[in-house]
C-alpha cells in the first residue's frame, strides 16, 4: 500500500523535494529518500508504509520514556520501517534499517489509522506512541492517526531523533501533545561519522518545537568513549536547562548492539556522573534508564525536595504517584511540570 506523501513539493526540474525532515532529500522519477520508505512514482513522493504497522505494543507510557506525561497510563505504539538515520547502535535496525538492507523492501500488518485508534480506545490506553522507528519518515501516516486520535480524545507522542522540518511540526502540531526528542551527542562528527546526520538541525528542531508549546522530554543514551566526557554531558545538560530547565533529560544505559558490539555496557557510575551535571547544569528532572535506580528514576519536588513520583524497574514502569490531579506536590503545593490529566 502506498499513498502520496503530502509533505513535499515539485521542482522546476522535475524533481521532487520531501519536506519531512532536515535531509530535504530532491528525488528523481523512482528514486528514494535516505529513509528508504519515501519514493517518487508518477510524480509524486509517495509514502511507501501508509498503513503497514511494522511492529505495535501497548506500553507503558515510562518506557517511551516519558514521566512528566499521564505517569501509570499506557500508551498504544507503532511504528514501521525505515528511518532517516543508520545510527550504529539502533536498538531496533531490523526495522528501521531493513528498507535499506533487503533492497527496499518493506513489511508492516496493515493497521490503518481508524484501527489504530479504535484498538487504543479498545485497551485503555490514554495516547498513541509515534515510535520504534523515527515517525517523521511515516509522517503522513502519523499526521492521520495523531488527527483522528486527538477527535476522539486521545493524545499523541513523537518518539524521535529530532530531524523534523519546520513545516512538519507546524503541521502535526495541533494534534501533537508530547515528544521525547534524542539528544544523541554534541558532537557534528559524532552526528555524522555514527548517524548518517548533522547535530544542528536536531537543536533546531527542539526548540521549535518547545516554542510550539509541545511538552518535551529528551534522551541521550550515553555509549562508552564516544560521547560519556564530563565536557559533552556538560555541554548537553546546559543548551537544555538554557532551553528550559524543567524539560526533563532521560540519561540511559548502553547495552552492546548491531554495529556496536565491542563497546561495553555503560558503567552505573557514569550515569551517575551525567546525573550530576545534569542537576548541576539547573536542570530540575533528571532521569536514569535501562538499569534498576529508584533513586535516579524518581521524580522530586524542586522545591520541598520530597520524592513525588517513585518509579522502579529498568524503565521505572513501576509507579507510585502521589501528586494532586493537576500535578502539584502535595506536599508544598509546588506545580510539577508536565502533562498530568487526560484532558
Amino acid at each position: 500500500m502506498s499513498s502520496h506523501a503530502w509533505l513535499s513539493h515539485s521542482l522546476n526540474d522535475g524533481r521532487v523535494a520531501c519536506d519531512a525532515c532536515h535531509h530535504h532529500c530532491k528525488l528523481h522519477e523512482g528514486e528514494y529518500g535516505i529513509c528508504g520508505v519515501r519514493k517518487v512514482e508518477e510524480g509524486k513522493l509517495r509514502l511507501l508504509v501508509y498503513a503497514k504497522a511494522a511492529a505495535a505494543h501497548i506500553d507503558p507510557v515510562e518506557k517511551k520514556p516519558m514521566f512528566h506525561f499521564l505517569p501509570n497510563s499506557h500508551v498504544f505504539s507503532f511504528g514501521t520501517v525505515g528511518c532517516n538515520f543508520s545510527c550504529q547502535f539502533c536498538q531496533n535496525y531490523d526495522i528501521s534499517q531493513y528498507p535499506k538492507t533487503k533492497e527496499h523492501r518493506i513489511f508492516g500488518e496493515t493497521l490503518t489509522p481508524e484501527m489504530i485508534v479504535a484498538l487504543a480506545l479498545k485497551q485503555g490506553c490514554q495516547s498513541i506512541a509515534y515510535t520504534y522507528n523515527e515517525p517523521a519518515v511515516f509522517f503522513e501516516y502519523t499526521y492521520d492517526t495523531a488527527k483522528l486520535a486527538h477527535e476522539a480524545g486521545l493524545k499523541n507522542i513523537y518518539v524521535t531523533s529530532g530531524y523534523e522540518t519546520h513545516e512538519a511540526i507546524d503541521a502535526i502540531a495541533p494534534f501533537l501533545d508530547g515528544m521525547n526528542i534524542d539528544i544523541k551527542a554534541f558532537s557534528q562528527s559524532f552526528y555524522k561519522e555514527v548517524c548518517g546526520a548533522s547535530l544542528k538541525p536536531v537543536l533546531d528542531t527542539l526548540t521549535y518545537a518547545h516554542q510550539k508549546g509541545i511538552w518535551i522530554e529528551t534522551t541521550t543514551l550515553i555509549i562508552p568513549t564516544l560521547n560519556d566526557s564530563d565536557d559533552m554531558l556538560r555541554e548537553i545538560a546546559h543548551f537544555q536547562a538554557n532551553l528550559d530547565p524543567a524539560m526533563p533529560w532521560h540519561i540511559s544505559a548502553f547495552h552492546p548492539t548491531y554495529k556496536m558490539l565491542h563497546l561495553p555496557p555503560t558503567p552505573h557510575a557514569t550515569l551517575t556522573r551525567a546525573y550530576a551535571i545534569g542537576k548541576e547544569a539547573g536542570l530540575k528532572y533528571v532521569y536514569v534508564g535501562n538499569v534498576e535506580d529508584s533513586a535516579h528514576e524518581s521524580t522530586y519536588c524542586p522545591h520541598c525536595h520530597t520524592k513525588v513520583i517513585q518509579r522502579k524497574g529498568h524503565l521505572g514502569e513501576k509507579v507510585s504517584n502521589t501528586l494532586t490531579q493537576n500535578g502539584a506536590c502535595p506536599h508544598c503545593g509546588y506545580s510539577i511540570e508536565g502533562i498530568w490529566e487526560k484532558r
